[in-house]
């Protein structure tokens, strides 16, 4: 029976990369071995990732003087990695959820952090405009997709400073400017892999530039040096990543993949739009993200709420639960969805009104 797979992450991928992860696990590249016990410094997994890091680089447009890593610890770790290799005196940060507030968190353990912007007022249903960045600041971060609450910054913002972005779950869904960015980093399990790796994109002259002693683990010149070798890397995570990457470069690339995902997060909303039962969270438009709709039901229906998941699930349609924060409904739209599944969720809500 088919699924129709809504979860916000660890969340869906491309039958491609599952069926070919699949098909390592029991024999990887011939070796006779599976990708579950290869060793990382044989010459079949050092083939891997060097094709995984030249396709990010292809994919992403990625300008010279930037290193692609893969590392572990999910975009958490990067909540202290970046400060602690690029806070020299101060940086700005703007607050637009659960996972940028962490990141200002850990940032204010190295330095002073400046949040120029925040939407707790309206608990994160907009992006913050007219704010305004520091020029002494050594960078900017933002955290340009928010799966908990369904808003997305879909642009390069405007910054007198470098810019620094967890792009954990957008990334590889639009094209932007990797040369107007020092670091850029994403917990894989949203558009790219099973969870356990990270991808990072690091300027290399952004590096160097801060006096405090890192610890060599957490050192990002560390990795460059070492090809993401340094210790042993998430091996089956990366393996399947290399799957999606070239699926993702079979579709078209990027620019492509983005045009597929408006089409299917504008009929969604459309349907949230026309309905008289649910109702977006989110209501500037340019606000609302892509990959993550997210939806309540109108006061008057707000009892129907659970009976809807029931009713949902009997469609086989899975994880559209909202985040406890937000409550309601969660329909993610990362890259591998495609646009039956969003079909088959618009013909359920369709129903269950229909029905009340």
């Amino acid at each position: 029976m088919k699924k129709h797979n809504f979860y916000a992450g660890p969340s869906i991928l491309s039958q491609y990369t599952i069926e070919n992860t699949a098909e390592a696990i029991r024999n990887f590249a011939g070796t006779g071995l599976s990708i579950l016990e290869v060793s990382h410094r044989s010459k079949e997994f050092q083939a891997v990732i060097d094709e995984a890091d030249a396709l990010v680089k292809e994919l992403l447009d990625i300008p010279q003087g930037y290193h692609v890593l893969f590392l572990g610890g999910g975009a958490s770790l990067e909540f202290a990695m970046v400060p602690m290799n690029l806070l020299a005196t101060k940086a700005a940060y703007m607050d637009t959820g659960v996972w940028a507030h962490k990141a200002i968190k850990e940032a204010k353990l190295f330095g002073e952090v400046e949040v120029v912007a925040s939407s707790k007022d309206a608990n994160y249903t907009y992006i913050p405009k007219n704010y305004t960045i520091p020029a002494d600041a050594d960078y900017f971060h933002y955290t340009s997709n928010n799966t908990i609450y369904g808003t997305e910054t879909r642009f390069d913002p405007e910054s007198p400073v470098p810019l620094v972005c967890d792009m954990s779950s957008d990334i590889f869904s639009r094209p932007f400017d990797v040369g107007k960015y020092d670091l850029i980093y994403a917990g894989a399990q949203k558009n790219l892999a099973p969870a356990g790796v990270t991808i990072v994109i690091v300027k290399e002259s952004a590096l160097g530039k801060v006096a405090r002693a890192i610890p060599t683990m957490l050192d990002y010149r560390t990795h460059i040096a070492k090809g993401s070798m340094f210790n042993t890397p998430p091996v089956l995570p990366i393996f399947s990543a290399l799957q999606t990457l070239r699926y993702y470069k079979q579709l078209g690339g990027v620019a492509e993949i983005e045009k597929i995902d408006l089409a299917k997060a504008e009929k969604l909303y459309n349907a949230i739009d026309d309905s008289k039962m649910f109702v977006g969270t989110v209501t500037a438009p340019e606000d609302r993200s892509i990959m993550n709709v997210c939806f309540v039901m109108k006061p008057e229906y707000k009892e129907l709420e659970k009976d809807f998941v029931t009713f949902a699930t009997a469609h086989d349609i899975v994880g559209i639960k909202g985040h406890r924060d937000v409550g309601g409904f969660r329909a993610s739209l990362y890259n591998a969805m495609p646009m039956e599944s969003v079909d088959v969720l618009i013909e359920c809500m369709k129903e269950f009104e229909a029905k009340h």
